[in-house]
């Protein structure tokens, strides 16, 4: 079957999808971005780095809110902000998104893009299904936000369960929501994050089969932790990014060690990438103090 002729029948997708509707992993290959090089890189910062003070922890109250960390942003003299779906109010309403994206317009901040949790290689099919729904709730509120990309996950292998059916699942829920989100103005960007994407060659299989403008990888310097040469494994994943996160750590066999930043800049432009660049800080150093320090690293990098 050819790539648009299954796109054409997409009509059996349902929430919990057949495996008769799912597509066939032989034969279909995406090719890479086309793109000018080197790239044009613009730096933005993820929530996720403030998770310290966006999330309540216990008893305390979080002590920074999305429109502080815009402020953070501001600040700090960058173009944009990452915004995590892990920290807006447990009920967004479209009230609160418009303060949100004036409150960014104001500070002279773009939404370079958000991001969010699934699982879409469950065999469990009413999650999977809450799921989507759950993604596709998530591609309106960015949509308004005027977020250009959303970070999702792939999943975990199931035990029992031959890999390639599971990434076939996967690249099908993947489908599904793209069609979405191409309505919708938004490109989803599936991350390096471990589970079956633990290496490129898990994250390719899954890109590979799905068939939509609105779809690409989420570039994350750090997930890469299964092998030896993590820096390969980006080289391989970067000509499809459509977004990139970078970590101060990287771990070759799962052992931490300080990112050489210079490289991963330089595999992102060598690709063609052209984007926002978000440093999403994990290291054990207290947030507010290392982050502006990292920041101008990365300045010197970007510009």
């Amino acid at each position: 079957m050819h790539r648009r002729t299954f796109v054409g029948g997409l009509g059996c997708f349902s929430l919990a999808l057949p495996t008769a509707c799912l597509p066939s992993s032989t034969g279909w290959a995406i090719e890479p971005f086309k793109r000018p090089k080197p790239g044009k890189l613009k730096l933005s910062l993820a929530a996720y780095s403030m998770r310290k003070y966006l999330a309540p922890r216990d008893d305390t109250p979080a002590s920074m809110d999305l429109f502080d960390f815009v402020d953070f942003c501001f600040q700090q003299g960058l173009p944009g902000a990452e915004l995590t779906s892990y920290y807006f109010p447990e009920q967004v309403t479209d009230e609160y998104l418009w303060k949100l994206r004036r409150h960014c317009h104001l500070r002279g901040i773009s939404v370079s893009g958000g991001a969010i949790r699934n699982d879409f290689c469950s065999t469990d099919e009413q999650r999977v299904a809450d799921d989507v729904e759950h993604t596709k709730t998530w591609i309106d509120h960015y949509a308004k936000l005027g977020a250009p990309a959303i970070r999702i996950f792939a999943g975990k292998a199931n035990d029992g369960e031959d890999l390639a059916t599971t990434l076939e699942r996967c690249a099908g829920h993947c489908q599904a929501v793209c069609e979405y989100a191409a309505q919708r103005g938004v490109i989803l960007a599936l991350e390096n994050h471990g589970g079956v994407t633990a290496k490129a060659e898990g994250l390719l299989e899954i890109v590979r089969n799905v068939e939509s403008t609105a779809f690409g990888v989420n570039f994350d310097s750090g997930n890469f932790r299964s092998t030896a040469d993590p820096y390969a494994e980006l080289e391989q994943i970067a000509p499809y990014a459509v977004n990139a996160q970078i970590k101060v750590e990287i771990a070759p066999n799962g052992k931490k060690e300080p990112t050489d930043l210079p490289r991963v800049i330089s595999i992102l432009r060598d690709a063609g990438y052209s984007g926002w660049v978000a440093l999403e800080y994990e290291a054990s150093e207290e947030p507010l103090e290392a982050i502006p320090g990292w920041l101008d690293q990365l300045k010197a990098l970007v510009d």
